[in-house]
């Protein structure tokens, strides 16, 4: 799709906006202003394409900023004048006038003006002149009204010229015109990804979106499109066009500063206003070039990101050397002095330079890079420390943190192998401590290692005790807080493998331990994190909330501790989701590393996978698909420590939800076929959405194996997902079922625990009024699904007791929930009119005999989709032909 193409799809409606003003009764034309790249120029072209041949038009382009060559824009129609016309600026304005007059042959005259806001006295006399007469009518484009010669500007205020201003797309705008054009799903990621990087043009969309599907890094996986790695502009199409042609504008002066900060990447603000001057610095501000953040550093980025990026691949080595060799604070002596942000755009300037970092600088960069969730740039940095340096082992542990964070363990576990027995022996206690935690979480993921974790701490331990009993001894303040470090690693371990209940009287302690702090203050927060989740599994629903509610007031004076946030946010969402809180779930998410880090593996795959999940538990599959969908599009292309398994399992779900069955087997074989090493919370999650896919699909042997590990998880005191495999279980359940199902809840606290107390107790005496309360609050929890279910079973119980009442609200109930929960977990035995409008008018046609593909004619649907609602009337009615349906609609 070309450019006018991706622009029709984004300002269509500017476009018409165009199109009225300048048609309206007295008007002399429309001014368009908007920001640069905001497609100001194709709006004017498009609303000018839609009048046809019937209107003449005439496009024009003022000079550049600063010219002043008289009728600059007019130039090629003085060429065309007689030698006559040309005495005077008088016999100029009237022979251009006619010259126009006779080109538009009778025809209405429509004049478009680029860049009118550089417009030379001279050809603003003959435009004037133009519209005053009625000879045409005006389409001008300047960044503001204000830019406009004074006598254009005066029209404007007199209302004799309208003004159309187009602002940049906004983020949900972007993702409806990448959707359009590319004609599938968007992932989240890719929308985000784009709209930073073009700042919400159409025209710089449609050029990095045809770069990238070139390049091959824009990919539709499945039925959604997705980025297979970061987005990296080369400049190599249109969009190099489009750069060269604004670059070509700029000063010499401001061309430094573009080209230093597309090495730079960001620089503090003080530091660029010592190189360039505060008065060039605060004229490319207000132009949008550069853009300064509000925070106490004040760094300073291009506006476009894009620009830098291809601005960077244009200069040369040994222009790179040169711009950094003039950026003070960049020599080595200086360079303790960076922030974070600093010290990285100089590891990546000295990349880019082809040159090496110092070992000390590497390790450094590489830190921040895995602090802010960069992990290819971190291996970059790591790899330029070489094993005979004394950086080595602390490089080594960076790289695996960063394979650790693209999804690869093994070479995680390389990495740290590579560090010799001589180096580990000549470690301080603190780092050895973490050079075994590390290694542990790499194991934890290995299936042929995961079992000696616990071996390796206890060895750790005892090495603890030889640095006690060396000469010299090792200081008792550091071995302290390297027994600090392996405990929190056990802690990791056993909640990894999902082992709660041996931990919980340690993990208590460790959290409340106030004597901790003056060793280590953050030890008692992350314990207090881990015991967060620890107690929500294990039954205590309301403390766990509590806590992390206390947790969270902290959290702000601890902003400096790499990754806490985001280890806080997961653990929270898994907290607020088990315990029945999804929407509030899903604000946690706000705070997750999907939204926060700097790399693409850090994108929205994660958070997608999340909300899903989170709309799943809710009972709200039509809702799930989408970031369900999107999620696998982009683990699908990138590696990932086992999340795919889990995105399949809920998908599978969500269609078992929606009543698509084909679909639902389709994702449930794949999550059958993804098998592979999860932390306990994730497999524990896959495991249930696969099981509840399988029993909404009707497999015999799903109920019993959700009663099983409902079970395991009450053996090993994890009450709170015994109670929600149970809870899945009983849909029909027996008596055996319900009491075991009543006596999970005694163990647990808060609303989900109550509700599932009131599910068992209602469908254990099969009472009506006791199932409509269990109804009433799985809706005050928003649990579609189980709503439904109640509702189902107060419905059958009332008539069965003939509380009339009762089965009244409960039907109503079933009717309003039937859009949203299609295949409902269970259908009541008494036939009853609980089809949709839709449904019921494809089941009349369908038990007249009308085939599915006359029905899709008459209705105005597609076969596919007649053939969905057939599944649901059958399934609702319990009926297994189109003959029965006769008599029942």
């Amino acid at each position: 799709m070309n450019r006018h193409a991706w622009s029709g799809l984004a300002r269509g409606a500017d476009a018409d906006r165009v199109r009225a003003a300048l048609t309206a009764p007295d008007s002399m034309g429309v001014v368009i202003t908007g920001d640069r790249g905001v497609g100001k120029s194709l709006v004017g072209r498009s609303a000018l394409a839609g009048f046809g041949p019937d209107v003449f038009t005439l496009q024009l382009r003022s000079s550049g900023s600063g010219s002043a060559t008289p009728y600059g824009c007019l130039a090629f129609t003085l060429a065309r004048l007689p030698q006559s016309a040309l005495g005077s600026p008088t016999a100029i304005l009237h022979g251009i006038t006619s010259l126009i007059r006779n080109d538009a042959a009778g025809r209405k005259c429509v004049i478009l003006l680029d860049n009118a806001g550089s417009l030379d006295e001279q050809s603003t006399g003959v435009l004037l002149n133009l519209l005053q007469t009625g000879t045409a009518r005006l389409v001008a484009t300047a960044q503001r009204a204000t830019d406009l010669p004074p006598d254009f500007y005066w029209l404007i205020t007199s209302g004799q010229l309208a003004e159309v201003r187009l602002d940049t797309m906004t983020e949900i705008e972007t993702r409806e015109v990448l959707q359009a054009a590319l004609g599938h799903r968007v992932s989240t990621a890719l929308a985000s990804q784009m709209h930073e990087l073009v700042g919400g043009s159409p025209t710089l969309l449609q050029a990095v979106v045809s770069e990238q599907i070139e390049r091959g890094n824009l990919v539709l996986s499945g039925s959604v499109w997705t980025l297979v790695d970061e987005v990296v502009l080369d400049g190599k199409t249109a969009l190099e066009d489009i750069v060269r042609a604004r670059y070509a504008r700029e000063s010499p002066e401001a061309r430094e500063v573009i080209e230093v900060l597309s090495c730079a990447r960001c620089m503090s603000l003080s530091r660029l206003a010592r190189m360039y001057g505060p008065g060039l610095i605060a004229d490319m501000e207000d132009a949008g070039q550069i853009v300064v953040d509000r925070t106490d550093q004040h760094l300073v980025t291009l506006g476009d990101r894009y620009l830098g990026d291809i601005v960077r691949n244009w200069l040369s080595v040994e222009r790179r050397l040169e711009l950094r060799d003039k950026v003070p604070g960049h020599q080595e002596h200086e360079l303790a002095e960076l922030t974070v942000e600093d010290l990285l755009a100089y590891a990546a300037w000295t990349h880019d330079c082809h040159a090496e970092l110092a070992p000390a600088h590497a390790l450094a960069a590489a830190q921040a890079a895995v602090r802010l969730f960069d992990p290819k740039f971190a291996l970059k940095c790591a790899g330029s420390i070489s094993s005979g340096d004394g950086e080595w082992p602390a490089g080594q542990l960076q790289k695996a943190a960063a394979y650790l964070q693209l999804g690869l363990p093994l070479q995680a576990m390389s990495a740290l192998d590579d560090i010799s027995e001589a180096q580990i022996n000549g470690l301080e206690p603190e780092t050895f401590a973490e050079l075994v935690a590390a290694k542990a979480d790499c194991m934890a993921w290995l299936e042929d290692r995961s079992g000696k974790v616990p071996e390796l701490i206890r060895q750790a331990r005892l090495r603890l005790q030889e640095f006690r009993q060396g000469d010299p001894p090792a200081g008792a303040e550091a071995l302290a807080r390297a027994g600090l470090c392996l405990d929190l690693c056990e802690f990791n371990y056993l909640s990894f493998i999902g082992d709660y209940e041996p931990m919980m009287d340690r993990l208590r302690a460790a959290a409340t331990a106030a004597d901790a702090d003056a060793l280590d203050p953050v030890h008692r927060l992350r314990t207090s994190i881990i015991l967060m989740e620890a107690l929500c599994v294990t039954g205590k629903e309301l403390e766990a909330r509590q806590l992390m509610r206390e947790i969270g007031g902290k959290l702000g004076d601890w902003s400096n501790v790499p990754r806490i946030r985001e280890n806080f946010a997961w653990r929270a969402f898994n907290v607020l989701l088990l315990s029945g809180q999804w929407r509030q779930s899903i604000d946690m998410l706000k705070d997750a590393s999907g939204r926060a880090g700097h790399g693409l593996h850090s994108g929205s795959a994660a958070t997608d996978l999340a909300v899903g999940l989170a709309y799943v538990y809710a009972g709200r599959g039509y809702l799930a698909l989408d970031p369900l969908l999107a999620a696998i599009a982009q683990l699908e292309v990138r590696t990932s420590l086992h999340a795919l398994r889990q995105a399949y399992a809920a998908t599978a779900f969500a269609y078992a939800q929606t009543g698509n069955s084909v679909q639902a087997t389709v994702y449930l074989d794949r999550a059958r076929s993804a098998d592979g090493p999860a932390r306990f919370v994730v497999s524990s999650s896959t495991e249930f959405c696969m099981d509840m896919a399988s029993r909404w699909l009707g497999d015999p042997e799903a109920k019993d194996r959700l009663v099983h590990a409902a079970e395991r998880h009450f053996r090993n005191g994890r009450y709170t997902l015994a109670g929600i495999c149970m809870l899945g279980a009983t849909v029909n359940g027996s008596v055996k079922d319900f009491q075991f199902m009543e006596d999970i809840a005694a163990l647990r606290q808060g609303p989900l625990a109550e509700l599932s107390r009131v599910v068992a107790v209602g469908s254990r005496k099969k009472d009506a009024v006791v199932m409509l309360e269990a109804a009433g609050q799985a809706a005050a929890l928003e649990l579609d699904a189980v709503q439904a279910r109640c509702a189902a079973l107060a419905f059958d119980f009332a008539k069965a007791a003939g509380l009339a009442g009762t089965a009244t609200a409960a039907h109503n109930m079933l009717e309003v929930l039937s859009e949203s929960v299609p295949a409902l977990p269970i259908v009541p035995r008494t036939k009853g009119p609980l089809l949709t409008e839709r449904e019921r008018q494809i089941a009349a046609l369908a038990g007249n005999g009308v085939s599915n593909k006359d029905i899709a004619l008459e209705v105005g649907i597609s076969v596919r989709t007649v053939e969905g609602h057939l599944y649901q009337v059958f399934t609702k009615l319990g009926v297994s032909s189109r003959s029965d349906l006769l008599g029942l609609i």
